[in-house]
């Protein structure tokens, strides 16, 4: 196995996003687009009271520690901040790592976002050596398991009452990954598919 290299925090800049690491400078922004649709938290473990107000700290913290990566992304064409998405569960022993907590304002769902930036994400986590990326989702998030589908993550599995949602409920987690020998064709398929935006 090849050892793998670092995942960051750094910028990664495609034609349409760049993901920026998570800073101070970006609070407001990002705050500001979290309060844009209570909708953006359905699926997403927030509490739907203190919302996503209560769980920056606890991101700036983990960023600190390394146990997460958090990105904010920023649409090119006009600068906007329209959510953010991380690297968590970073097992460099393994070469394992999970892309999640990726959240978008409404505006940027259904679009180009959210391909490029699983895309970017990928790229630079198969370019640091890791073997497998893998994704969770909600049982109930239909859409979300779609979009992993449409991306050519494989669907591996429900881990059943796998999390407790502050919604009020023990969530089922279904499971999709992208392994490495897999990255050239999932990679040529989502190039084909931005080249048409």
């Amino acid at each position: 196995m090849t050892p793998v290299t670092s995942l960051g925090p750094r910028t990664l800049k495609g034609k349409f996003v760049t993901l920026e690491p998570l800073e101070e400078r970006h609070h407001a922004r990002l705050l500001k687009a979290a309060e844009s649709d209570p909708d953006i938290w359905r699926y997403i473990p927030v509490d739907p009271e203190t919302k996503f107000a209560s769980r920056l700290p606890w991101m700036v913290t983990e960023n600190r520690e390394g146990r997460l990566i958090t990105f904010v992304v920023r649409r090119n064409a006009d600068e906007a901040v329209v959510g953010s998405t991380s690297y968590l569960a970073i097992q460099p022993l393994d070469a394992r790592v999970e892309i999640g907590f990726t959240w978008y304002v409404p505006e940027a769902q259904g679009g180009l976002v959210n391909p490029e930036c699983k895309y970017l994400l990928l790229q630079n986590a198969f370019a640091a050596h890791y073997n497998r990326v893998e994704f969770k989702t909600d049982a109930k998030n239909k859409r979300s398991q779609a979009a992993l589908r449409k991306l050519g993550a494989k669907e591996e599995g429900t881990l059943r009452g796998h999390m407790w949602m502050p919604q009020g409920y023990f969530r089922d987690s279904v499971y999709f990954s992208v392994l490495a020998s897999e990255w050239p064709d999932v990679k040529a398929a989502l190039e084909r598919r931005l080249s048409t935006f």
